[in-house]
């Protein structure tokens, strides 16, 4: 499969692909798709008054493009597109099902259907519904869960006959981030230990349990159950940060962990430690900013990933990471027969940079 398959009657034509929303992935995506030699933007829907009427192109800083952004949801579903990158902050299924039954087909950020199994099965049934009716697909993907915990597992474990455990390990370095809101506010570093809400931890199991779920399936090693949990450390001493300061004492470190269990063991398992701090207590192993993944089996594999790339330069970067995949996967999408598909049934997503 490359990018010049044909999908009904696009033929040679360029992918018609419309963004939905514009936030720091979104605003990426768009970028990509303007600049794609096989992708011609459409349409963008926003939600600000600040955004509605400008041009594509001076929202995300590239040259103009003659494609309005819109917050009209009646007018971008009556363009003619093969592909919406659907990126808002929460999912909106009523719109999401009129999406799919105008015949377009979506890649989403939204993390709710890289396992079909699941949704609310009042929900996977509208979804599905809207898909026969508009003969579209639509999937999940991006860096982390999709990338990290879907197609790089699938890849190591290519050289398995046995596994024993497979373990992905992301670190996170957000001292350089200068956002205040998301860092004391709502990730809470900096804040009173004793005081941390531990259900914070739980998103875990609804964020990458589907992920390790949907790759022991496919290996033929469902899980029995998923369990997500975390841990905090703090500062040992005053730090500041971009976005202010830590305090000695205060939460400097998140470690947040999801163990997919197969006869009671640890097999497939998730664990994500961000921070903003490195001198913390209890001592954990901070890693640069990237993954580690172990594959204990037949064939064992230990294997690091990193981000060369300056804090300086980090923020501009790093949407990156979820946004271009998920512009990769639009012509395999495109592709697809009607309905959610995984990673598992899609066909590889390979970058046309040419």
């Amino acid at each position: 499969m490359d990018d010049t398959t044909p999908n009904d009657a696009r033929g040679e034509r360029p992918y018609r692909v419309i963004q939905w929303a514009t936030g720091n992935i979104g605003l990426r995506s768009l970028r990509a798709v303007i600049e794609h030699p096989r992708m011609e933007l459409v349409g963008l829907h926003v939600h600000s008054d600040d955004k509605a009427g400008r041009d594509a192109g001076e929202l995300c800083g590239s040259g103009a493009t003659g494609v309005l952004a819109s917050q009209s949801v009646d007018e971008i579903l009556a363009l003619d597109a093969d592909c919406v990158l659907y990126m808002p902050q929460g999912t909106d299924f009523d719109v999401l099902c009129r999406i799919l039954e105008s015949g377009k087909n979506v890649v989403t950020t939204r993390g709710d259907f890289h396992r079909p199994a699941n949704l609310d099965a009042d929900t996977r049934a509208r979804i599905e519904a809207a898909c026969q009716r508009g003969g579209s697909s639509i999937h999940s993907t991006g860096s982390s869960p999709g990338f990290i915990s879907e197609a790089v597992p699938l890849v190591l474990t290519s050289v398995q006959r046995r596994l024993d455990r497979l373990t992905i390990n992301e670190f996170a370095d957000v001292s350089s981030r200068n956002s205040p809101e998301l860092l004391f506010d709502i990730m809470r570093f900096g804040s009173d230990p004793g005081a941390f809400d531990e259900r914070w931890f739980s998103f875990g199991r609804a964020s990458f349990g589907p992920s390790l779920e949907l790759v022991a399936d496919a290996l033929g090693i469902p899980l029995d159950s998923v369990e997500s949990g975390g841990s905090v450390a703090v500062a040992t001493e005053p730090t500041e940060i971009a976005a202010g300061t830590v305090p000695a004492g205060g939460v400097g470190a998140l470690r947040l962990e999801v163990t997919g269990l197969r006869h009671g063991k640890p097999t497939v398992c998730f664990t994500a430690s961000w921070y903003c701090v490195k001198n913390i207590e209890p001592a954990w192993d901070l890693r640069a900013t990237g993954w580690h993944i172990l594959v204990e089996g037949d064939t064992p594999l230990d294997v690091d990933i990193h981000f060369p790339v300056p804090d300086e330069t980090y923020a501009s970067v790093s949407p990156g990471y979820t946004a271009h995949r998920a512009v990769n996967a639009v012509p395999v999408v495109c592709a697809a027969a009607p309905g959610i598909r995984t990673t598992i049934e899609l066909p590889q997503v390979v970058a046309f940079l040419g």
